[in-house]
């Protein structure tokens, strides 16, 4: 039986390098409105999405993030910031809401990276974010320059899961 969701966690992969084409509206709304439906401890929902899709921002944003300079070349990026008074489970409702943004893109054909980690200082004060949030990340958007098609390199599953006990083979 197919399952799409499914299918976007087994073949998505980071990308890099994108197309010099915008990403249509409609799909930039529908990939910030996933992160916001995420699931969220105690339904706080603590997090902020700012979609960048002017150049100059998104140059902004690859000269700030020291890992994700090529967002500079993407279509579009989301900011995302949560509230830092929520602690651990902001950090953890927040990288939920990032997962559900790329699989979403990856569903509409849009490649997408997780670049930096909390402590974006530099792009919350420069995107106006108020100080009580801190930035988990930036995510960059665009369709993939290259065709992609890749394996995943992970472990087997034998290695990484188990049936009711550590160390009990999950057979499925």
């Amino acid at each position: 039986m197919a399952n799409a969701v499914f299918d976007a966690a087994r073949t998505v992969l980071a990308i890099r390098e994108f197309e010099d084409r915008p990403v249509p509206d409609e799909v930039l709304h529908r990939i910030v409105e996933a992160g916001r439906l995420s699931a969220s401890a105690n339904n706080r929902q603590p997090w902020h999405f700012i979609l960048v899709r002017e150049r100059e921002g998104l140059r902004k944003l690859g000269s700030l993030v020291r890992t994700g300079p090529y967002t500079a070349g993407a279509a579009a990026a989301v900011i995302v910031a949560y509230v830092k008074a929520n602690g651990q489970y902001a950090v953890s409702d927040a990288s939920r809401a990032i997962q559900s943004i790329v699989l979403t893109a990856w569903g509409d054909g849009v490649g997408s990276n997780w670049t930096g980690f909390i402590g974006l200082e530099n792009v919350r004060r420069e995107f106006g974010l108020p100080d009580e949030y801190d930035v988990i990340a930036v995510v960059p958007l665009g369709y993939p320059r290259r065709k992609v098609v890749g394996k995943k390199k992970r472990k087997p599953l034998a290695e990484v899961a188990s049936a009711a006990r550590y160390g009990t083979p999950l057979k499925v």
